[in-house]
């Protein structure tokens, strides 16, 4: 069966000096939007795009580019550039909120927390037709979540300075009191307990900011995966959205089969996705399917393999080109420390803020 998909992309805004810019009124002002797409985010200094319901890869990657355009359109006639990175890799002034009562609750709520609000993420919407049936996607995909994590990292810097991790984005939303991967959950109604629950606790305010790696969206009839880092490109995206999908599809069938989910415990899914933020792409990860350490490319290609059977004819071929390009060119955080020895900081922001190209393959810096 097809999935239908959605992506939300959260980017920073950089000034020509490589300093962050809280400028995201003036963007979007400057953006082409007419179907509310392009939004605001927590922080000033960041924008969002949100694409239409998608089923084919091509259409969901046209939508990406479209999106990705227009915002940098929008940068760019207020002086400033569109930057993809899960963090910023410039050392950062203190969160500026984007104007709403909301956002003043949340930080008042939260403290401290708020000083890791400017991480960028992808989020991928899955179609369901019920809260019970996504519960059981849940079920089966959290698996393969720290594979995600791995593909996507691309937020090696903070401050300035190499964190040593492929994906410090994650190390900062994990630091939340709903971060991290969600349980597996028998129903529905046992999850909505969990939620009320951690209401109740103050863990989070309500369900929109609870920060599970996948989740019931509480808007929309979806799962969403958060668990991914802002893709370096549109095409990388796609590609992110293409497995997802594939993992969702795969979940419908066994889910049909009667297959029961691998109760994978949640200690111990969180030290895989502590792993693979480690890593990143080009390093190692555990392989869900038998629980043994392998490099990232291995259990990607294996990953491929469990989806393949549930894609259509369109998003098979374009994932079986997208893996090995993306495999050659090394990860996000793989080319970022490349760029930085080439040229610090400034150099990052540059390669950050480009046309969405793939870069030659970057193997440099360190893992």
């Amino acid at each position: 069966m097809t999935v239908t998909v959605g992506v939300e992309e959260e980017f920073l805004l950089v000034d020509r000096r490589n300093r962050l810019a809280a400028a995201a009124p003036a963007v979007l002002a400057g953006s082409d939007d007419v179907a509310g797409e392009l939004q605001p985010e927590m922080v000033s200094c960041q924008v969002e795009s949100v694409t239409p319901v998608c089923e084919q890869s091509d259409e969901l990657l046209e939508c990406l580019r479209d999106q990705r355009a227009r915002l940098r359109d929008g940068a760019a006639s207020a002086g400033l550039r569109l930057l993809a990175a899960g963090s910023p890799p410039m050392s950062a002034d203190p969160v500026r909120l984007s104007p709403g009562r909301r956002y003043r609750r949340i930080a008042d709520h939260f403290r401290g927390l708020m000083s890791t609000a400017h991480v960028c993420g992808c989020h991928i919407h899955l179609g369901v037709p019920d809260s019970d049936t996504g519960v059981r996607v849940i079920n089966h995909v959290r698996p393969w979540l720290p594979v995600l994590l791995a593909v996507s990292a691309n937020s090696p810097f903070a401050e300035g300075a190499d964190t040593g991790y492929a994906s410090w984005r994650y190390l900062a939303m994990s630091r939340w009191p709903s971060g991290g991967p969600p349980p597996y959950v028998e129903s529905a109604g046992q999850y909505e307990e969990l939620v009320d629950e951690m209401a109740r606790s103050g863990a989070i305010m309500d369900p929109g900011n609870l920060y599970w790696d996948m989740r019931l969206s509480p808007r929309h009839p979806t799962v969403e995966i958060r668990v991914c880092d802002v893709a370096a490109t549109e095409r990388e995206a796609a590609l992110l959205a293409v497995l997802a999908q594939g993992l969702a599809a795969t979940a419908f069938a066994r889910i049909g089969d009667g297959v029961d989910a691998p109760r994978v415990p949640q200690e111990v899914l969180r030290a895989d996705l502590w792993r693979a933020a480690r890593d990143g792409l080009d390093g190692t990860c555990v392989d869900p399917v038998d629980r043994v350490l392998r490099p990232v490319p291995v259990v990607l290609a294996r990953l491929l393999d469990e989806v393949r059977p549930h894609l259509d004819g369109g998003a098979k071929e374009f994932a079986e080109q997208a893996v090995p390009s993306l495999v050659a060119a090394g990860g996000g955080a793989s080319r970022q420390r490349a760029a930085f020895e080439r040229g610090g900081v400034g150099a990052v922001v540059e390669l950050l803020t480009g046309s969405g190209n793939y870069p030659e393959a970057a193997r440099g810096g360190r893992r």
